[in-house]
């Protein structure tokens, strides 16, 4: 008995690509109530469909209310994944949690489900889709003394020592001058040489149906004022108490997440509560003008951008929903 190995055997075609949809905007845009949307009318369709956070702050359990992270009634029975699955007392890397997400939509799509990916964290998608430099271990030594150093001080070593890297970093960022200085410290390389070879990215690998929303800014940072004194009231007073009681590292991701350090400073009675709220506001907003940036600068031009509320679900992602 022979076997077919032409190169026109079926046999020898490449397995179809996987969907993966992606919803992506600024913080309060309303992309997690599209994701949720959409969900449901690929359930409509009988498909299974699931949620995956693509934010940095919402992966930690002890910012529910501060993250904004949906509750049972906003899921609406849709399953989402690795929203709060990180303590706060463990730092979740980009590295990491492109790894729990390559895993999650490995097992959705052996289950024949659609994931699609929610958030806003830019660099989250990137490392997933594009892959991420294989830079090797940091000396703990290295990072230890470089985290010790005043920012000032860090900054004027960093000009010395990656000038490159010292013109993209704001002279007031000190967790990428760290993490430059650390770098070019415990290599001998500067990021730049690292950032050429990115590994492990899966966007060759999927059917992607991204979306950016692109709401009006002024409207937007309405919406994020409103949001945080309804965040107040709602428990984000309670989790910042929380954390503090745990007397955890500072510079943990958790701790600098926006509203924790704003609210700590009014507990401590060193701020009026007004001052604290216009702080937390400010932030916010900083923060959505941040990732304006981003997602206008970043995203391949061939991404469909829309306003939230001219966003449609079944126009955007027709090619998607008919299949």
């Amino acid at each position: 008995m022979s076997t077919n190995t032409s190169p026109n055997s079926s046999s020898e075609l490449p397995p179809p690509k996987r969907p993966l949809a992606l919803i992506a905007g600024p913080t309060a845009s309303g992309k997690s109530d599209l994701a949720v949307k959409l969900a449901l009318a690929l359930n409509a369709r009988g498909k299974d469909a699931a949620v995956i956070n693509t934010d940095s702050a919402q992966v930690y359990r002890d910012l529910q209310v501060l993250s904004a992270r949906p509750d049972e009634d906003e899921m609406q029975g849709v399953p989402h994944h690795l929203f709060g699955d990180w303590d706060g007392a463990t730092a979740c890397s980009t590295a990491d949690w492109a790894d729990a997400a390559k895993r999650v939509i490995t097992n959705l799509h052996a289950q024949d489900a659609v994931p699609i990916l929610v958030g806003g964290t830019g660099l989250y998608m990137r490392t997933l889709l594009d892959g991420i430099s294989p830079i090797p271990p940091i000396d703990p030594d290295i990072r230890a003394e470089i985290r010790a150093m005043e920012q000032v001080d860090a900054r004027a070593a960093l000009e010395i020592e990656d000038p490159e890297a010292a013109s993209r970093l704001a002279p007031a960022d000190t967790t990428r001058t760290a993490r430059a200085l650390e770098v070019i410290r415990s290599t001998g390389k500067p990021m730049v040489d690292w950032h050429g070879n990115p590994v492990g990215g899966i966007g060759d690998q999927v059917d992607l149906h991204p979306l950016i929303l692109v709401p009006d800014r002024e409207r937007l940072y309405a919406r994020c004022d409103l949001r945080f004194e309804w965040m107040l009231d709602r428990g984000a007073i309670t989790e910042v108490e929380t954390l503090i009681a745990r007397d955890l590292d500072p510079e943990l991701p958790v701790m600098r997440a926006i509203g924790v350090r704003e609210i700590a400073t009014w507990l401590e009675g060193r701020v009026s509560r007004d001052e604290m709220i216009q702080s937390g506001q400010m932030s916010t907003r900083q923060y959505a003008k941040r990732q304006f940036t981003w997602f206008r600068n970043q995203p391949p031009k061939g991404w469909m951008r829309q306003e939230p509320e001219n966003a449609n679900i079944e126009t955007i992602f027709e090619r998607l929903l008919r299949k």
